[in-house]
């Protein structure tokens, strides 16, 4: 601004002082040569008188004038003349001046040179016997007279130019300078320039504008930030440069980022099913893929942002799936666990059913036999009878309330259940411990306790013995179970 300003005054302050230039040397020219015919018409009438009372003889003792002299008769003819004989001359009744001193009384006129260097000024006046009386003068042109005062002008011109542009430059920065100190903070207090008042209430009010939006912007970018921070799901916003531009706190933690995510979204994770989905993302294409990490398993959902129908970025949702991951597995071990448990004791009863169905079997084998089917018949039923308590656990159902729970107690019921079953084993089952008190579910510490000593019996040597000890270590209650059969394989006991 200071440069314009400077550029504008310093070309106006030239064009001004040229213009003047121009103008006051024509106005003087004009002055100077308007000043000369007047000069002329005052020597016209001095030497009138003097051919009146001379005649012809005066324009002997004028011979050495600097100013031509010239008589002239009414017909045109020279008379005399100054500085060139008159019979030398030829005819001037066409001369301008003539024409005009014959019709009005008195003429002028000029003539240029040929070249146009001067300039001849011609006074003519009638004498009262007729005849014309012409004096005339040189006179240097206007080009003439500046290319004369060349120096002396082109000085004035340098000490003018370095004049306007001190001046100017000055003009310039006492302009600018009240306009560089504005307190645009608070622009309705400048009083500088009148012309300014409208642009500095048009400031002020883009400034309360401008503090409006920023303080709803603020509000909306804390929103976003107490509603990303406190998301589960992992959350990133990538630009079309895949350079990360907002990450959470659970993507740090669940792609174990130590500090804050910066750069290429892939210096996160280099593994082909991110690339792939990144890259499909930017290319407009909504991606939804698994990825394992280490023990982990997240699925990865990246979408598109469009701004226009472009593509600006996209965002990237990483979510934990481990825990449903792992319950799918179990559920498939689980299915076909129980396929298998459910297809042994279908097949024995069918193996039985069978045979019985063909007769010719002693009553004896018959009654072994329904003896079986009823052994696989109710192991058959207590297992259905697990499926359905598993699905209502699952299910989270709330038939189980819980209470408070003797371990020891229920645990001599349950040894009492299963004294026959273990006499016909002559296994040796016994109890050991103080009343141990616990809230829990009766029913589902019944089954678990249950199903120790079940096993504990069932997978047992003959003469062999089952322990049971109820006791508390480090604020814990503890239910052991101790056996001497055969026990469960390396394998299995994870």
């Amino acid at each position: 601004m200071n440069r314009k300003i400077f550029r504008s005054s310093f070309l106006v302050a030239l064009l001004v002082l040229a213009a003047s230039m121009v103008l006051i040397i024509g106005v003087l020219y004009e002055y100077f040569e308007s000043q000369l015919i007047n000069e002329l018409r005052s020597e016209a009438k001095f030497i009138s008188v003097s051919i009146e009372t001379e005649g012809v003889d005066f324009f002997k003792s004028i011979s050495d004038t600097d100013k031509r002299v010239t008589l002239v008769s009414n017909d045109g003819m020279v008379i005399a003349d100054t500085y060139v004989d008159a019979d030398k001359l030829e005819n001037h009744c066409d001369r301008e001046e003539i024409k005009k001193a014959i019709e009005k009384g008195e003429g002028t006129s000029v003539r240029y040179s040929e070249t146009l260097t001067e300039k001849v000024i011609y006074y003519a006046k009638k004498l009262p016997d007729g005849n014309i009386l012409r004096i005339s003068t040189e006179h240097y042109t206007v080009v003439t007279i500046l290319l004369g005062l060349s120096q002396p002008i082109a000085i004035v011109i340098v000490l003018a130019f370095i004049l306007t542009f001190i001046l100017s430059r000055k003009a310039a920065l006492s302009i600018v300078k009240p306009i560089n100190e504005l307190d645009l903070e608070k622009p309705e207090n400048n009083k500088i320039y009148e012309e300014l008042t409208p642009l500095l209430k048009k400031i002020s009010s883009q400034h309360k504008t401008i503090k409006k939006q920023l303080r709803e912007a603020k509000k909306q970018q804390e929103e976003f930030r107490f509603i990303t921070e406190n998301m589960s799901e992992g959350l990133l916003v990538i630009d079309k440069n895949m350079q990360v531009l907002t990450c959470n706190s659970s993507a740090k933690k669940l792609l174990n980022a130590e500090n804050d995510i910066r750069g290429n979204v892939f210096t996160i994770n280099r593994s082909k099913i991110f690339r792939e989905a990144v890259a499909k993302a930017i290319s407009g294409n909504r991606v939804e893929k698994e990825l394992k990490l280490d023990d982990k398993y997240y699925s990865i959902r990246a979408n598109p942002v469009l701004e226009d129908k472009k593509i600006i970025g996209a965002f990237i949702v990483i979510i934990d799936i481990t825990e449903n991951v792992m319950r799918e597995q179990m559920r498939r071990e689980f299915t076909s666990n129980v396929s298998h448990e459910l297809k042994t004791p279908l097949t024995s009863i069918s193996g039985f059913a069978e045979m019985l169905m063909c007769g010719g079997t002693n009553e004896e084998t018959v009654i072994d036999f329904s003896k079986s089917i009823y052994d696989e018949a109710q192991r058959l039923i207590s297992l259905v009878l697990d499926i359905i308590r598993i699905s209502e656990l699952d299910e989270k159902s709330d038939i189980f309330t819980k209470e408070t729970v003797d371990l020891y107690e229920l645990s001599q019921e349950i040894i009492k259940r299963l004294k026959p079953q273990a006499d016909k084993k002559k296994i040796k089952i016994s109890l050991s411990g103080d009343k141990t008190e616990i809230v829990g579910v009766r029913k589902i510490l019944d089954e678990m306790i249950y199903n120790l000593c079940d096993n504990a019996i069932k997978y047992n040597n003959e003469n062999g013995f089952v322990e049971v000890s109820i006791f508390n270590l480090a604020n814990e209650s503890v239910v052991k179970v101790r056996d001497n059969g055969i026990g469960i394989p390396k394998n299995d006991q994870d």
